[in-house]
């Protein structure tokens, strides 16, 4: 059974209730920040209309995602060298 509740949270100025299984805290700190992308959006382009704003702050939080993830990529292999580089010289 799931534990999912309702969190109010404010995107674009609109109040929404949304059905969360996180904390309502996560919920609001996903909800503001996903609101703070939107927000840019409509700064930097203040004719363009909610919507088309919503889908350009989607696509920008996702590519934050994308970039978080490919740092962590790499991190994860200079890890990998160092480790296997330690290695050698533990072993030698």
């Amino acid at each position: 059974m799931s534990d999912s509740r309702p969190v109010e949270v404010i995107i674009g100025g609109h109040k929404l209730l949304v059905s969360s299984d996180h904390p309502a805290e996560y919920t609001k700190a996903v909800a503001d920040h996903f609101d703070q992308a939107f927000q840019r959006i409509r700064a930097a382009l203040p004719t363009v209309d909610a919507h088309r704003a919503a889908i350009l702050a989607g696509l920008a939080v996702t590519d934050e995602l994308f970039q978080a993830q490919q740092a962590g990529k790499g991190a994860t292999a200079r890890i990998r060298a160092v480790a296997a580089r330690l290695e050698q010289l533990v072993g030698s």
